[in-house]
């Protein structure tokens, strides 16, 4: 079967890993023009490169469906609202969800993001330069997920440890590796810091509340979701900062633009997870057989869909490789992907973009990238510049 598929679609056979690592996006639209839904051997799997089809499956959980062995993230940290689907699913979401809604959101956060936002940019105004991964998108995100879990006596640095651990876990057995043995250390001390962080019950702690929660969720079970909300709550959001810094840097004229009219901001922050989303696939398991485009799908496959290879399917965004911050449908995007599944923190990590890139603009004259040293979106799974240093006049 596999000999076949191979001789079927061809663009697919011809796809690495490492392009994917590297620069996705040429690979992507070949296959997204002739083979929009395409196996990859590579992948052991189908990739979904177009808009539609991916959809498709992200909103249909019937038939493709997280809840199987084989997901990369319960591999690393256990059955989690990532990994299941149906009422199971809606169970350990829910405990979880509820505090994220839009209202909720801003009355929680606003206060505490634009004070560390504050601190940070504080801290390195007086520099002249600084690398903007870690000396701002880091250590916002990390201290926001650690003030929303309740995660008292824990410092940054050590929240960092852990959830680099699970990316570098979920992202070695994307590849098609084995999981580092750091990642159960990591385990193990996040949820030692849990069970702490439930015992103190510490007001707004979304750990405690979880944990009391009518659902009735046991602390391993809140200590996987935890780790879940540290994907979702820091790196894709670090990659979120930092690519939409990248992105307005390394385009002048359109920096121009938002320096004239600030409420451009939004849109610009929009359009860069258009255009490099920091979560660039997610991994779905077929229920049944299936027809996807010319696919024939077979129960058990493995169908990953390309968010980055859909989020510029130039049948909904014209000119798909452009960076435009005056794009009008680029929060059609699915960076936060659909259905189900749909990431319950985008309002947050929106708030967190917005802040610290207002702070940015506002506060550090002249700010641009350091012509010395180049950067640029890397990343199998999770993409974002492994370094992003910037300077500015002081």
């Amino acid at each position: 079967m596999t000999t076949d598929l191979t001789s079927r679609f061809p663009l697919g056979a011809a796809v690495t890993t490492a392009e994917l690592d590297d620069d996705p996006h040429p690979s992507l639209a070949r296959l997204r023009e002739r083979e929009p839904v395409s196996w990859l051997p590579a992948l052991g799997g189908w990739l979904v490169t177009a808009r539609d089809p991916a959809q498709r499956v992200l909103r249909d959980a019937a038939a493709f469906t997280v809840d199987d062995p084989r997901f990369s993230t319960a591999q690393v940290v256990g059955p989690s609202m990532l990994s299941l689907d149906g009422p199971v699913h809606t169970r350990h979401r829910d405990p979880f969800a509820r505090p994220f809604r839009p209202a909720p959101t801003r009355e929680r956060f606003t206060a505490f993001v634009a004070a560390e936002v504050d601190r940070l940019v504080g801290g390195i105004a007086p520099a002249g330069r600084a690398e903007l991964r870690g000396d701002l998108a880091g250590p916002l995100a990390v201290a926001v997920v650690a003030e929303a879990l309740g995660l008292d006596g824990v410092d940054a640095a050590t929240v960092r440890s852990w959830y680099g651990a699970f990316v570098d876990a979920v992202s070695a057995i994307t590849a098609g590796g084995a999981a580092p043995t750091a990642a159960d250390e990591a385990y193990r001390l996040l949820t030692a810091a849990v069970e702490d962080a439930i015992r103190a019950s510490r007001p707004g702690s979304l750990l405690a509340g979880a944990a009391r929660d009518e659902a009735g969720l046991t602390t391993a079970e809140v200590v996987a979701n935890a780790a879940i909300l540290m994907f979702g709550g820091i790196d894709t959001t670090e990659g979120m900062i930092a690519n939409a810094a990248l992105h307005l840097l390394g385009h002048p004229g359109q920096l121009q633009l938002v320096h004239e009219d600030p409420g451009l901001l939004d849109a610009a922050i929009e359009e860069s997870l258009r255009l490099e989303p920091s979560a660039s696939v997610v991994d779905r398991y077929a229920t049944r057989d299936a027809v996807l485009e010319a696919a024939q799908i077979r129960k058990g496959d493995l169908v990953r869909v390309s968010i980055a290879g859909a989020n510029r399917d130039p049948s909904v965004f014209p000119d798909p490789d452009r960076f435009d911050v005056r794009r009008g449908n680029a929060a059609d995007h699915l960076a936060f992907a659909r259905g189900p599944h749909f990431c319950f923190g985008a309002h947050l990590a929106r708030l967190e973009a917005r802040t610290a890139l207002a702070a940015l603009l506002e506060r550090l004259p002249g700010l641009q990238l350091d012509p010395s040293r180049p950067a640029r979106p890397r990343g199998l799974v999770f993409r974002k510049p492994p370094h992003l240093h910037v300077r500015w006049d002081v």
